[in-house]
Order: structure tokens, then sequence, then C-alpha cells
């Protein structure tokens, strides 16, 4: 296999790079003291550097703007720009939006494209996917309660939803909700574009997580539906297809997710071996000079390595032998790259001392938003019985066929 990196992409990463030190990581810790919601000029304004730069939307097609990558260079980017927590928001690639751009990309009528998919590829609105619900386990989503029922030519939606990642702002979300409680349990949910301005959606609160409600764009909130009133025309995609159309958009964005988490994981990497190098315990004696912390910095780095060759993998499968192909290798790296990134995190945090659970250096923000990493999407537990199942399977069908 050839683990070289096309010329192209290799001075794209380097652009990248380059307005990430020069534009973006001095205006980091104002924006995020601040926070999203309170820096949205300067946010804008970065975003408006990067579109001059010619850096704009790397996942989304040329004919929408983008740079039209391939997943696999996509993959590359978006580690990048995990190296800051602006990153994807200003390239304007950040997740929930990215993802709803594919659906909407592949599914939305030519009315839903004018307008829903032109102005959020453009970064002039952000969105919402509306999914998760307190009352059922995230890990069984054909259990959803919230329902939406046909009144002629309208759907009424009626349920509750949270951890509806940055609704707060959003113009936008994406419902998930159940048009056939009598169908086959894959086939009952269905996908509806609700604008966050009808009178039937109401935003009940930004969900605190370690303490942190957010604002904006960092957020995630709990939604009621409540006799929210939708045209059928909002309709995404087939009735009965919300299963299908979500796992064609939680695959690319596994790898999105895994590839970010590895440019995490550079920075606290980075931060790790430049606090062993520099702090001192005693005159002439430094972290750095300790076995434990040596260990750690030796293990982190084999980590990293292996995570980011086994993403790269799966990217390059999906790429090249289509998104089936790769099924089981998804689910290894969504535990497996999750659990390289809470341990990294953790190392950087320990090394730093007390500092480390401050909110003085990046990694208390990366920490308490990232810990869902190995919940959202999935848990990782869920992932591994799921793959070792299939890998199990395979083993029995070929012991079979080998008695016969």
């Amino acid at each position: 296999m050839d683990f070289s990196i096309p010329q192209a992409t290799t001075e794209l990463l380097e652009r990248i790079r380059g307005f990430l030190r020069d534009r973006v990581l001095p205006r980091e810790t104002a924006i995020l003291a601040r926070g999203f919601a309170d820096s949205e000029d300067d946010l804008q304004k970065l975003r408006a550097e990067v579109k001059e730069a010619g850096l704009w939307g790397p996942q989304l097609p040329r004919e929408l703007g983008g740079l039209g990558l391939s997943l696999l260079d996509h993959g590359l980017v978006s580690e990048v720009l995990g190296y800051s927590p602006l990153g994807h928001y200003v390239f304007g690639c950040q997740a929930p939006d990215a993802g709803n751009v594919e659906i909407l990309e592949k599914y939305g009528t030519p009315a839903q494209k004018e307008a829903y998919l032109h102005p959020l590829a453009a970064g002039e609105i952000r969105s919402c996917f509306s999914m998760t619900e307190p009352e059922v386990a995230g890990s069984n989503p054909t259990l959803l309660a919230c329902a939406a029922r046909r009144d002629g030519d309208d759907y009424v939606i009626d349920g509750r939803k949270w951890f509806t990642s940055s609704a707060d702002g959003a113009a936008f979300a994406v419902v998930m909700a159940i048009t056939d409680p009598d169908a086959e349990r894959h086939r009952r949910a269905t996908m509806i574009l609700v604008p966050t301005d009808n009178p039937g959606f109401r935003l009940v609160r930004n969900i605190p997580i370690f303490g942190h409600a957010g604002g904006g764009y960092d957020s995630h909130a709990e939604i009621v539906y409540e006799g929210c009133r939708v045209p059928v025309s909002n309709r995404l995609g087939p009735e009965g297809a919300g299963f299908v159309i979500a796992q064609e958009r939680l695959g690319p964005g596994r790898i999105h997710h895994c590839m970010r988490w590895l440019g995490i994981c550079r920075r606290a990497f980075d931060m790790l071996c430049d606090r062993a190098n520099r702090r001192e315990l005693a005159p002439g004696e430094r972290l750095a000079d300790k076995q434990i912390v040596q260990a750690w910095v030796a293990e982190c780095r084999a980590k990293i390595e292996a995570a980011r060759l086994l993403t790269l993998s799966t990217a390059w499968t999906i790429d090249h032998r289509g998104f089936s192909a790769a099924r089981e290798e998804v689910s290894l790296i969504k535990f497996y790259v999750a659990e390289v990134l809470g341990e990294v995190l953790d190392r950087a945090i320990q090394a730093h001392g007390a500092l480390g659970i401050t909110d003085d250096t990046v990694l208390s923000f990366f920490y308490t938003r990232e810990r869902g990493a190995r919940i959202y999407d999935g848990p990782d537990e869920v992932h591994k019985m799921v793959v070792a199942k299939r890998i199990l399977k395979g083993y029995a069908r070929r012991a079979e066929e080998a008695g016969r």
C-alpha cells in the first residue's frame, strides 16, 4: 500500500496549517473565553478570510463552492483542522452541518436545495440534527418515540429530543420522527426539515456539559416539538427512509470525527511534550526525566500513529471499494480512536498538573467537549459488540465451509 500523500494534497495541508498558525491560533484563547455565540463577528471575519484564501468547504463539491476533496484527502484536512477547536467551524466543515449538506445534496428536492442546502453550504446559516431522545436508549434508535402524523398535506410532529447539537442559532433542524409505527422497525422513521422559527419548535435549554451550557454553535439543546406543523414537501427523501439516510450520513461522518480527534491528539501530545521538557520539579530535574512520563510519551505516540493509520486505511477503503466493504473498520475506528483521544488528553492534563484542569489551556475545553466521543454516534460498547459478532460470524462460516 502506498502511504505517500499526493503533492497537491501536501501543498493544501501546508496552506491550511499556515492559516491556522497565523490567523486562527492567535485568536483562539479570546474566542474560547467569550464563547462561540459572543464571538460570531470574529468567527465570520475568519470565515471570510478562509473563503478569500480559496480554502472554504474542503468536503463540499466544487459546484457548492468547496474544494471537492475525496474522503481520504478530507480526512487529512480534518486532522489538521482538529488542532484547534475553531478549525472546522472557520473552514466550513463542522458537524452537524457537514453531514446535513451531504444528505441534502443527495436527497433534497430542488426547492429544499434552494432554501436549505445552498445557504448552508455557503455558511450563511447553520443547521442541527434532531434524533436523540431523553427517554430512549441512544444505542437503539429504532425505539424513537417522536412521531409525525399525516394531516392532509402536512406532517404534525410531537415529541421531545435532546443533544440536538448546535440548535441554538440554527435556521433549521433535520428531525427523525416515526411516520409509520406499524412498519418494520428500520422503516418506521422519516427525516423531516423543520425551520426553527416554526411555532411548534421550542428550544427548552442548552444542556450543561460538565457545567458548561455553551451557546450558539458550541451547544447541545433539548427541544420539544409540540403540534409542529410542516408541509409534506419538507420530507427529506422517501417516507420510511430515515434510518437508511442516517446510516449514509454516519459513515463518512465517522472518518471526519476520527481524523478531527487525531488532530486534537496531536495538539494534546505537543502540549504534553512541551510541558515535560519545560517543567522543572527541582533544579535540573524536569518532568521529561521521569520514566513514567517517558512511558506516557512513547505510548501516546504509538497509539496516535496506530489510530491514524487505521482511520486512513478505512477512508481509503470507502473511497475505492464503498462503505459496505469498510463496515467493520468503521466500527473499529469509532471506538479505538475515541479511546486513544481520551487517553492522550488525560496524559496531557496530568502532565500539566492543576493547570491542566483550568480553562487557562485548551485542554479543559477539549476534555469537556470530547468525552462524549465514546458515547455519541453509538457507544463504544455497542460498536465492539457489533464488530465482534460480525467477525465471529465470518469465522464460523469459514469453519462450516471447511467442514463440508
